[in-house]
C-alpha cells in the first residue's frame, strides 16, 4: 500500500476505534436527549432560524463533513461561504490543520488547532478563542451571533446532549433570544441543524477535550 494510503487507512481506523469506544458508553439515569425536546427540529422555530440575519447567509443545506475527522474544517469552510468565499472548501482549511493530510485530520483538531487553521486559510478575519466561564456568559457572547460581521464556531461533546458521541465542530447559525435556542448548523449530514437551549449547549462545551486537556468552547470570527 503506497504510504498516503496507509496514512488515510490508519487515521479511519483510528476514527471508527474513537466511535466504537465512545459508543460504548452509557448515560445517567434519568438523561433526556435533546431529540426528545419539543424545539429540537420543530419545522416553525427553524424556518425562523434559517431566517435569521447570519443563517440566511449560509448553504442551505450546509456543506458537509465528509470523514469523522473533518467536521472542524467543514465548519470553517461554511462561514467563509457565508462571508463570500463561494468556493471554500475543507480540504482547503485542513492544509493549514495540524496533523492532516489529503483532508484527512488524524484524531479531529482541538480547538486552537481550528483556530490556527482558520488563520492559516483567511487572513481576512480576527479569530478568537473563548471559553464562556458560565451560562451566562455564554448567554452573552449569543447575543451578538446575529450581528452580520460576527461568524461563530463551536466544540462540544455530543455526549451530554444525545447520550452518544463525542466531540464535535459546527457553526452556530444564530441566537433565538426570546426561546433562549441556539441554531447549530451541524456538519454531521447524518444529524441536519437543529435547536437547543443555551443551558443545554453549555453543558456540551463545559466538557474536557482529552486531545488538549482544555475545557471546549468557541471561536469567534470577526471581519
Amino acid at each position: 500500500m503506497k504510504r498516503p494510503l496507509l496514512i488515510i487507512a490508519v487515521v479511519l481506523v483510528a476514527a471508527v476505534g474513537a466511535f466504537v469506544g465512545f459508543s460504548g458508553r452509557k448515560p445517567p439515569p434519568g438523561f433526556v436527549s435533546i431529540r426528545e425536546a419539543p424545539a429540537f427540529q420543530n419545522p416553525q422555530l427553524l424556518e425562523r432560524a434559517w431566517a435569521l440575519p447570519v443563517a440566511a447567509l449560509y448553504p442551505h443545506p450546509v456543506v458537509s463533513q465528509t470523514n469523522p475527522s473533518a467536521c472542524g474544517p467543514t465548519s470553517i469552510a461554511n462561514v467563509l461561504r457565508s462571508s463570500g468565499s463561494a468556493t471554500a472548501t475543507a480540504d482547503q482549511v485542513a492544509e493549514h490543520g495540524s496533523g492532516c493530510f489529503g483532508g484527512v485530520c488524524f484524531g479531529g483538531l482541538t480547538l486552537a488547532q481550528l483556530a490556527a487553521a482558520t488563520e492559516g486559510t483567511s487572513k481576512e478575519l480576527k479569530v478568537t478563542v473563548l471559553h464562556p466561564a458560565n451560562v451566562e456568559a455564554l448567554r452573552d457572547e449569543l447575543r451578538h451571533a446575529n450581528e452580520l460581521t460576527r461568524r461563530y464556531v463551536m466544540n462540544f461533546s455530543r455526549f451530554p446532549l444525545f447520550g452518544t458521541g463525542g466531540g464535535h465542530h459546527s457553526p452556530i447559525g444564530g441566537y433565538l433570544e426570546a426561546e433562549d435556542l441556539v441554531f447549530v448548523l451541524d456538519v454531521n449530514a447524518s444529524y441536519q441543524p437543529w435547536l437547543v437551549s443555551t443551558a443545554r449547549l453549555f453543558e456540551a462545551m463545559d466538557t474536557v477535550d482529552s486531545a488538549s486537556g482544555e475545557k471546549r468552547g468557541l471561536i469567534k470570527l470577526e471581519r
